[in-house]
C-alpha cells in the first residue's frame, strides 16, 4: 500500500508532496482508497462534504468504530503527515481479518478532505463541514490562490457542491474515532517509545495581517519618503517570534503575500499569515494580543495601515478521558500520554462524538517537510496498536 501511494503528488524537484484539495493528486489519492476498499469486500461511499469512507459491516447499524486519516499535504510537505494514518487502518483491519476475530459493531476507516487547508487557507475543511463547524456560506467563501471558489474546485472534481454541509446523521452513528498520526514533534524519540496516545491538542489559529502602505520607486525614492509596508510586517515576525519565546508558546509567519511583487518596487501590500499555538487558551491569547499591538505600534510609526482577519480557530482539545482511559488499559499501563501544537480531524470531531489519537515515533521530529520520517518497525508497531484498540471496541 505505501508503495503504490508513495508517488502520487509527489514533486520531481523538492521530494515533498503536493496533494491539494480538488486536484488531481487528490483524485489519484481518493482512486487509491476506493481501490483499497473494494480489494477488501468493504461497502464504499462518499459523503455530501467530499470525505470517504469504507464500511465493514451496517453503515447504519449506528455505535460504528471509525479509524484513519486525510491523505492531503502541505506545500511540499512530508510522506506520513494524513497517510500513515489511513494506510495504518487498512492495515489493521487485515490484521484483524487475520487474527480471526468477530465484528460485534460496524467499522468503518475513512479519509476526510482538505485537513491540511494548503489550497483554501483553511484546516480541516471535510471534518469541520461534517460537525457543522464550517457553514456552507462561509465554505462557498474559500478561494485559491488563483482565485477558484470551493465550489467551482468541486464541481471540476466532479463532486455536487450544493450537498455540503453539517452531517449530523452520520456523526450520530459513530460510536468512537481513533485517529493514528505520526508525531510532530520528538517526545516519543526522547522517551524511546514507538507509540503513544495524544492527551489534547492546544488551543491554536490562523490570523492574516495585511500592511497597507504606498507602491513606488525602489530606485528613485528616497527612504525618508517611504511608506514600506515590507520593514512593518519584517518587525512583526520578529515581534511574534519574541511574544512566543517569553511565553514559551510557539507562533509563526509562514507565507507571504506581496503586492506589486516587483524586484524594483516597493510594495503596496504585505499580506502575511500568523500561526500560533499554546498550551492554554490564556497563554495564546496574551501572545497573539502581543503580535498585535507590536504590528499597530509599528504601522502607526511608519504611516502603514493593518488589518488583522482571524481566519480560523480551534479552541483546546480535551479527548475523551473514558475511551483515552480504555485505550490506555488494551495498550498497557507503560504507554507514553503526550500533548501536541498540532491540528487534526480527530480534535474537530471531539465535539461531536468520542475521540482519540496514536502517535507514531519520529525520530527526527520533523514535520511538514519532505525530511518527515518513520521506520518501518515503528509503523508496523503503530498498526499493532490500532489493531489492538480497535479490537477492543468494535470485537468486545
Amino acid at each position: 500500500m505505501w508503495a503504490d501511494l508513495r508517488p502520487i503528488g509527489r514533486d520531481a524537484t523538492s521530494g515533498g508532496y503536493r496533494r491539494y484539495a480538488w486536484t488531481g493528486a487528490d483524485a489519484d489519492c481518493r482512486t487509491w482508497f476506493q481501490a483499497q476498499a473494494e480489494s477488501r469486500g468493504l461497502t464504499y461511499e462518499t459523503d455530501r462534504n467530499g470525505n470517504q469512507w469504507a464500511w465493514q459491516g451496517d453503515p447504519l447499524a449506528g455505535d460504528a468504530v471509525v479509524i484513519g486519516s486525510h491523505l492531503d499535504s502541505v506545500p511540499d510537505g512530508g510522506a506520513f503527515d494524513g497517510p500513515l494514518g489511513v494506510v495504518s487502518s487498512f492495515a489493521a483491519l487485515d490484521e484483524l481479518r487475520h487474527r480471526g476475530v468477530e465484528f460485534t459493531r460496524p467499522l468503518a476507516i475513512t479519509n476526510f478532505g482538505d485537513e491540511e487547508g494548503a489550497r483554501f487557507g483553511l484546516a480541516c475543511v471535510g471534518s469541520r463541514l461534517a460537525a457543522g463547524q464550517l457553514t456552507p456560506e462561509k465554505a462557498y467563501e474559500l478561494r485559491d490562490g488563483d482565485g477558484i471558489s470551493l465550489p467551482q474546485a468541486m464541481e471540476a472534481a466532479g463532486y455536487d457542491p450544493s450537498t455540503i454541509g453539517a452531517d449530523p446523521e452520520r456523526l450520530a452513528r459513530i460510536g468512537a474515532f481513533v485517529e493514528l498520526h505520526v508525531e510532530q514533534g520528538r517526545a516519543l524519540d526522547l522517551t524511546g517509545d514507538a507509540v503513544g496516545l495524544a492527551s489534547a491538542i492546544w488551543p491554536h489559529g490562523r490570523w492574516r495581517y495585511d500592511f497597507h502602505g504606498e507602491a513606488n520607486h525602489a530606485g528613485t525614492t528616497r527612504l525618508v519618503d517611504r511608506r514600506d509596508p515590507m520593514l512593518t510586517y519584517a518587525e512583526t515576525v520578529l515581534a511574534a517570534r519574541r511574544e512566543a519565546e517569553l511565553a514559551g508558546a510557539v507562533a509563526t509567519f509562514g507565507k507571504i503575500s506581496v503586492e506589486p511583487n516587483g524586484v524594483n518596487a516597493i510594495p503596496s501590500l504585505v499580506r502575511g499569515w500568523l500561526d500560533s499555538r499554546a498550551a492554554d487558551q490564556s497563554t495564546l491569547d496574551q501572545v497573539i494580543a502581543g503580535i498585535e499591538a507590536a504590528a499597530q505600534e509599528a504601522a502607526s510609526r511608519s504611516g502603514i495601515d493593518l488589518k488583522v482577519v482571524r481566519e480560523s480557530f480551534t479552541p483546546v482539545v480535551e479527548f475523551e478521558h473514558a475511551l483515552r482511559d480504555e485505550m490506555a488499559r488494551v495498550l498497557g499501563d507503560g504507554i507514553p500520554v503526550l500533548g501536541t501544537g498540532a491540528g487534526h480531524d480527530a480534535g474537530i470531531l471531539s465535539a461531536r462524538i468520542p475521540t482519540a489519537m496514536l502517535f507514531v515515533r519520529n525520530p527526527t521530529g520533523v514535520s511538514h517537510s519532505p525530511a518527515e520520517y518513520a521506520a518501518e518497525d515503528d509503523c508496523v508497531a503503530g498498526v499493532r496498536a490500532l489493531a489492538d484498540v480497535t479490537e477492543g471496541l468494535a470485537c468486545a
